[in-house]
């Protein structure tokens, strides 16, 4: 069974992006075929550099086994009944580092720049500031342009750059920078999200 008891915000709910009507939800274990099916549809260059294989069933095996666990919490945008996006806080409970979240957040390509990813970004921010979480960082490798000017955007600054650190399927390896985000000054402004 998902612990949906730590997340204290309400889902689903739903709004328009773009013309785009999207719902807001978390993530069930009966999602795991579903997700697979969205890793799958992601263009080749998105698939380089996720942190997990998201189109290997047993990854998403192990993905859905920490929502169960409760180490993981995935907030889904789905439109039309099928996935569009996903941000993902995964938190560990090593001793020393449970304070600290990491941030996922991918979206289907053709709704990117239109503030889903912010939405998406944002639900997380607010479920680590409610489960006492004071710092999140993102991992991405220092070519990931487009994802460094969304981060930034959103608060995240450079911690740390690790030469030759991420290997993509090919081989190649790639520098990696680590960015983070203090969750204690987000304001979470009571839950405006646009609705409809």
């Amino acid at each position: 069974m998902t612990k949906t008891g730590l997340v204290k915000r309400t889902y689903p709910w739903q709004t328009a992006i773009n013309g785009v009507e999207i719902v807001f939800r978390l993530m069930e274990p009966s999602d795991r075929d579903d997700i697979v099916a969205f890793g799958r549809s992601l263009p080749e260059h998105d698939l380089l550099f996720l942190r997990v294989d998201v189109t290997d069933p047993k990854v998403v095996d192990e993905w859905v086994e920490n929502v169960e666990k409760g180490r993981t919490i995935t907030i889904l945008a789905e439109s039309e009944g099928k996935i569009i996006g996903y941000a993902v806080l995964h938190r560990e409970e090593v001793s020393w580092t449970r304070h600290v979240g990491e941030i996922r957040v991918m979206l289907k390509p053709e709704l990117r720049g239109f503030g889903l990813g912010k939405l998406l970004a944002n639900e997380v921010f607010a479920i680590a500031k409610d489960l006492g979480l004071q710092k999140i960082m993102v991992r991405m490798t220092t070519d990931q342009r487009g994802a460094r000017g969304m981060v930034e955007s959103l608060g995240f600054r450079p911690e740390a750059l690790l030469a030759d650190f991420a290997i993509a399927r090919n081989g190649r390896t790639h520098d990696l920078l680590i960015m983070t985000y203090d969750v204690t000054g987000f304001s979470d402004t009571a839950d405006t999200r646009p609705r409809r």
